[in-house]
């Protein structure tokens, strides 16, 4: 079992920078995957980045590439994700995931869900 918790949402003009945080628990967080997810109204919940097991390996969709950098610390439990360049259609809700397989893009097979933590990005 993995509970995760999300933190560091909130408000910044375009162009601007936040990071993420997800604090997970668990004896077993290191055999996860951790995963970065958001949803805008109306729209599914769409997949950003993942990271694997070790922090050896990074994956992004394309409108992140170059602007977003996921990392973990799996001595705190904790998964960033650093946000940079950010434009208004980058606000979401952001979710952190725990999943066994790497990388994980589809919502529907993930493991571990975390709150959920806003972001929003105006211009």
């Amino acid at each position: 079992q993995v509970q995760l918790v999300e933190s560091g949402g909130g408000l910044v003009q375009a162009g601007g920078s936040l990071r993420l945080s997800c604090a997970a628990s668990g004896r077993t967080y290191r055999d996860y995957a951790m995963a970065w997810f958001r949803q805008a109204p109306g729209k599914e919940r769409d997949f950003v980045a993942a990271i694997s097991w070790s922090g050896g390996s990074t994956y992004y969709t394309a409108s992140v590439k170059g602007r977003f950098t996921i990392s973990r610390d799996n001595a705190k439990n904790t998964a960033y994700l650093q946000m940079n360049s950010l434009q208004p259609e980058d606000t979401a809700i952001y979710y952190c995931a725990a999943d066994r397989n790497y990388p994980s893009t589809t919502s529907r097979r993930i493991d571990y869900w975390g709150q959920g933590t806003q972001v929003t990005v105006s211009s």
